[in-house]
């Protein structure tokens, strides 16, 4: 039988650790107990019967009581065995922590190892860098290198191109600017001496 045992919010590890001990010490007829990731509030305590839930979770600080329906395991097998995603995460990957005790700290990825479900990173806040372990599941990746690789490429590439079209601009207005040698040498200059071709006043002025 699965119980659903009433627990402090944000405490469900703490009560976990007290029933676990109790059920030790008087040897009670409780095979099981789980803390489903997320789930806040409450814990499961499979048992033999309801008298042997009760005394595992009687007296106990941060335990409130065991809810009066029982649950099949069909009924929270989603929140045991969640289905497995593959986790993309690389060496060098900025992080944020979404787990306890490090929660909303900034890290860098150091080492993953995916068979164990773990990551190390050191924490950006740290003055020194201490590796620190924390599950995969409790971290989400915010910034990528290659992402910042790429867009300083990016910048560079806009750089040049912008600097390419101020030169060009620059050339054409020169272009402008400078006057045609052909339109020069067909414009009169000034004091030229026009009796040498006829002039241009008439002989019999």
């Amino acid at each position: 039988m699965i119980f659903i045992i009433k627990v402090t919010t944000n405490k469900e590890d703490r009560a976990l650790e007290l029933i676990s001990d109790k059920v030790r010490k008087k040897e009670l007829s409780v095979y099981s107990l789980a803390r489903p990731h997320g789930l806040r509030g409450y814990i499961f305590l499979e048992a033999e019967d309801r008298e042997s839930a009760e005394e595992a979770a009687y007296n106990l600080p941060y335990v409130k009581g065991i809810i009066g329906k029982t649950v099949t395991y069909e009924e929270i097998k989603n929140m045991l065995e969640p289905v497995m995603e593959e986790i993309n995460i690389e060496k060098g990957d900025i992080v944020e922590i979404i787990g306890e005790p490090f929660k909303k700290e900034k890290a860098k990825v150091v080492r993953i190892d995916k068979t164990k479900g773990e990551v190390i990173v050191t924490l950006l806040a740290a003055v020194v860098p201490i590796p620190v372990t924390v599950k995969l599941d409790n971290v989400k990746v915010i910034r990528r290198d290659k992402d910042e690789e790429g867009a300083e490429g990016e910048d560079e590439v806009s750089i040049e191109s912008s600097e390419g079209e101020a030169t060009e601009e620059i050339n054409r207005k020169g272009a402008e600017k400078e006057p045609d040698k052909k339109d020069t040498e067909e414009q009169p200059l000034l004091g030229q001496d026009y009796e040498e071709s006829g002039g241009l006043i008439p002989d019999d002025y």
